[in-house]
C-alpha cells in the first residue's frame, strides 16, 4: 500500500471525500487512532478550513494535513475524529 492511500466511503457532497482509514508516513490510521505528535503542533493546525471546504471544528479539536488527507484530531490527545480526501480542497 502506498504511503498516500486512502479508503473513501460512497457518498455525495463533501461526504464522497469523507474517510473511515487511510496510510501516512507509511503508517495504517483508523478513527479512533491517536496521531504522531509532530501532526499535534501548531505547525500542522490548519486555521484556514473554510478555504480548504472543511467543515468547522468541534469545540477541543482542530484540523491537521496527514499523507495527503485533512485529518480532525482533539486538542488533548490527537485522537481522529474525521477524515477527509485531500481533494476536498476543490470541491464546488
Amino acid at each position: 500500500m502506498a504511503a498516500g492511500t486512502a479508503f473513501a466511503a460512497p457518498g455525495s457532497g463533501i461526504q464522497k471525500y469523507e474517510l473511515k482509514e487511510f496510510v501516512a508516513d507509511f503508517t495504517h490510521f483508523n478513527i479512533g487512532d491517536a496521531v504522531p505528535e509532530m501532526y499535534r503542533t501548531d505547525q500542522y493546525n490548519i486555521k484556514q478550513w473554510q478555504q480548504r471546504n472543511l467543515p468547522a471544528p468541534a469545540a477541543g479539536t482542530h484540523w491537521t494535513y496527514m499523507g495527503g488527507n485533512y485529518v480532525l484530531i482533539s486538542d488533548t490527545d490527537g485522537k481522529i475524529s474525521k477524515v477527509y480526501d485531500g481533494e476536498i480542497f476543490y470541491h464546488r
